[in-house]
């Protein structure tokens, strides 16, 4: 009986010492370790060249010139820089909160989709992202109550359009079709698509171009699966529209309300790829490859 005891002792000791090896072994390979567990990667080309802006309501020109000497301002003064660094160098956010909307009360009312990390999202009932922090400066300076009226990406500029906001501000590319709804302000961001594909995808590896990427993709049938947001121009360089039409693409366009949903259907193997806004495809795959 002791004989077994002491065998059963040495066996435990052995076990402990395999695994604090293994224990060190994993920290000096963290890298390797971080590689594995990686559920997606967003490819380092631009696909394009944008221009972010926010879209005033076409019936309030002083708002307009209002908004404009704003970003003039905020850019010359650092504040903009500021704002930028808290969401794109792991600085501290600052949470917004939306006023109730009462037309009784001096209120700039901000339209926009809270699902467009890092330029808005929310934690409870709060608001972050690059544009909330901008709308309420912006609110402060106006000397209005701030209203953020959330809706589907597809709704933003439309609600304006309608008058029923003031402001669009959701990481808003410019373009002629939009221009139909609101007017836009001046650029305060300059943005690209980017490609996010599964980690353990190879075929894009090498490619440095965005002349390389349209190839590749212009040689994939139906059976490819590209997903995106709704709305985006995301949407129109995959389903090869407006200014995209050259990309005549096969592939086979899957929408979706925002680009996390988007990235989880392809981990989850209904999606090959999917296209979306530089800075939100990271913030998405940082996202994803956490929880992995």
């Amino acid at each position: 009986m002791k004989k077994s005891v002491k065998v059963l002792a040495l066996v435990m000791a052995l076990v402990l010492m395999v695994s604090a090896f293994a224990a060190c072994g994993g920290n000096t390979d963290s890298g390797d370790d971080a590689a594995k567990t990686a559920a997606v990667k967003v490819i380092n080309v631009n696909l394009t060249e944008e221009e972010y802006a926010f879209g005033v309501d076409k019936n309030q020109p002083e708002l307009l010139e209002q908004v404009n000497a704003f970003i003039a301002e905020i850019r010359e003064n650092g504040k903009l820089e500021e704002i930028f660094n808290k969401y794109f160098n792991n600085g501290t956010p600052t949470p917004v909160t939306s006023a109730a909307l009462d037309e009784t009360k001096d209120q700039l009312v901000v339209a926009t989709n809270a699902e467009f990390p890092p330029f808005e999202y929310t934690e409870g009932d709060q608001y972050l992202g690059v544009d909330m922090e901008i709308a309420y400066l912006l609110a402060q300076k106006l000397g209005k109550e701030l209203v953020i009226q959330n809706m589907d990406f597809d709704a933003v500029c439309l609600s304006v359009g309608s008058h029923k906001c003031d402001i669009a501000m959701a990481g808003l590319t410019i373009n002629e079709e939009r221009k139909e709804s609101v007017t836009f302000t001046d650029s305060y961001y300059q943005a690209s698509q980017k490609l996010i594909v599964k980690a353990d995808d190879t075929t894009f590896d090498d490619y440095t171009t965005a002349d390389q990427i349209v190839a590749k993709l212009q040689g994939m049938d139906a059976s490819v699966k590209i997903g995106f947001q709704n709305g985006t121009t995301g949407q129109s360089y995959t389903e090869s529209t407006g200014d995209f039409e050259s990309n005549a693409f096969k592939v086979t366009p899957v929408g979706y309300q925002n680009g996390a949903l988007a990235v989880q259907d392809m981990v989850n193997g209904n999606l090959n790829y999917v296209i979306i806004d530089a800075e939100p495809a990271q913030a998405i795959a940082d996202s994803v490859n956490a929880a992995a």
